[in-house]
């Protein structure tokens, strides 16, 4: 979608631009008996194309104990100017894993037109609900990434039975002189002399591609019942930040109240920015109609599988060490196609540790290589198969996990590839996602057919099928939408591995100690990173 400065009147047809929306709300009714309200989350959903009903966009991160919640995570949509468009904004309790309609807070509806405004919120008839506060900000064609890390010294001390469990949050000003929430470091306990983990954050989320624009930090003593306690404040700039490690970057906290009650008030501590890196985010280049695209803010239909499926099934892995791979791509330097591609671009070692990992370098990955066709199966398949080949005695179980758009290039290869694995120790899960057909899955899954391949069919049905979208949960609830999608797509796991234990007469072995000898599933991704629709990753 173009921008402002791309516009070009005589050859588009609707002008448009991107806008980051924030959401913050206030005095929300509190519905807990012991402590505040866990306004879970923000949902953001949008008009349909007949203006009749309402489609779910997003949702916004989880927050604890607090009736005035400022959300970091962002909407980001497409603004058109000729068009009423409007929105409508959900704020819900959130119980443990469940969000429920039932007792949500509120719900307003506004059009896109406003840089600035405040909602007062209605869903309980009789009662305030509270206030939502939203600004809109239309967003540069900046595509930097930034990763950054902060250390401090000597924070004031805030718990009466310990020190301070700090942390930071980061806010962009705004041209009316608010300031507007963008990133939360994590916690550190107990500790005022905190080092946080690096992080990376968008360029544009943090200034918006001016460089100078104020950034002002909070240095914060974390509290269980959400009432965090103020430890001070400083400010910079990104272009202060990018000079990186150096005198300028060592700022003193401040507490404004303490210092003008105490003389000799000198400060509440230091940070020290320790590390400071920018690079181009060749990802933004990926469309935002693509199955790929990563939002600043959201995870893409790819990740959300991967995470939702990977983290079930990384219990079952001793080690929690999975290979990863992609297929479907050019890679640097010279842009060679492969089909089979370690996701951390080490072939000597394509382990990731658990599934954070597997995604950390699914990101990455994207940043360098090139999405291209055609998608083959075959290649990793076949690459899983021959780590299976080697450890055909029961200690071992392999489950290769592919992430797909449903295209298949070399159907009659991964038929071979499927009746070549069914005699091996392992299974292979599919999830597809997008909104093509998946004719092609169907087949391999062979609930109904077993797969063959040149007269010889498959010993074991090995293949799990699900499509993605089909757990896509139409309310938003994306919690309870992976719970379901998890389920569905392991069902088939245990009678898979307990068929080629019998096939092979292999007895249950009596309990051993949990060490690195006992028997373990040993689980695979692979992640596809070709689609046949967006070949090009540039806009």
């Amino acid at each position: 979608m173009a921008t402002i400065g791309d516009f070009d009147p005589l050859n588009s047809i609707v002008p448009a631009t991107k806008i980051e929306i924030t959401a913050s709300c206030r005095n929300l009714l509190d519905m807990d008996t012991f402590s505040k309200s866990d306004p879970g989350n923000c949902l953001l959903s949008h008009t349909d194309s007949s203006h009749s009903s309402f489609i779910c966009f997003g949702r916004t991160e989880v927050i604890d104990n607090t009736l005035n919640p400022d959300f970091v995570r962002k909407f980001v949509l497409d603004f058109f100017f000729e068009e009423k468009q409007n929105l409508r904004f959900d704020v819900f309790k959130y119980y443990s894993f469940i969000v429920s309609h039932k007792s949500f807070f509120l719900n307003t509806c506004c059009p896109v037109s406003y840089t600035f405004l405040s909602h007062f919120l209605s869903g309980i008839p009789g009662k305030k609900c509270g206030t939502i506060i939203f600004t809109a900000e239309e967003l540069s064609n900046c595509r930097d990434i930034a990763t950054m890390q902060f250390c401090a010294n000597k924070l004031d001390k805030k718990d009466f039975f310990g020190k301070s469990d700090p942390f930071l949050v980061f806010y962009r000003s705004n041209e009316d002189g608010t300031f507007t929430i963008c990133h939360k470091t994590e916690v550190i306990k107990n500790n005022l002399n905190p080092v946080w983990q690096s992080f990376t954050i968008p360029v544009r989320a943090l200034c918006n591609g001016d460089y100078d624009r104020t950034v002002k930090v909070d240095v914060y003593d974390w509290d269980r019942d959400g009432s965090h306690d103020f430890i001070g404040e400083f400010t910079t700039s990104y272009r202060e930040l990018s000079r990186g490690q150096s005198q300028f970057n060592v700022y003193e906290v401040l507490n404004p109240k303490k210092k003008g009650k105490k003389k000799k008030y000198i400060n509440s501590g230091t940070v020290t920015l320790l590390s400071f890196k920018v690079e181009s985010d060749q990802s933004c280049f990926i469309r935002p109609t693509s199955l790929h695209y990563m939002s600043p803010y959201q995870m893409n239909a790819y990740a959300m599988a991967l995470k939702a499926v990977g983290e079930i099934i990384q219990d079952y892995d001793s080690d929690k060490l999975f290979p990863a791979y992609g297929f479907g791509a050019k890679l640097p330097p010279d842009g060679k196609i492969s089909h089979a591609f370690p996701l951390n671009f080490n072939s000597e070692n394509p382990n990731c540790v658990g599934i954070e990992g597997v995604l950390e370098a699914y990101f990455q990955s994207l940043r360098t290589v090139q999405l291209y066709g055609p998608t083959n199966f075959a290649p990793v398949i076949n690459q899983v198969a021959r780590s299976a080949a080697e450890v055909t005695d029961g200690s071992q179980y392999f489950v290769l996990l592919m992430i797909t758009d449903g295209v298949i290039s070399d159907m009659a290869q991964t038929k071979e590839a499927v009746v070549n694995a069914a005699s091996l120790p392992m299974s292979v899960i599919i999830v597809g996602v997008g909104p093509a057909e998946f004719d092609a899955m169907e087949e391999l899954d062979g609930d109904e057919v077993r797969v063959s391949s040149r007269g010889r069919f498959a010993e074991r049905d090995i293949v799990q099928f699900v499509p993605f979208r089909d757990y896509i949960d139409r309310s938003g609830n994306q919690v309870l939408s992976m719970a379901r999608l998890a389920k569905d797509v392991l069902a088939e796991i245990p009678d898979q591995l307990l068929s080629f234990m019998k096939s092979r007469g292999i007895e249950p072995r009596p309990p051993l100690p949990v060490t690195s000898d006992s028997p373990s599933v040993s689980t695979t991704t692979a992640t596809n990173t070709s689609t046949t629709k967006h070949c090009n990753p540039h806009p």
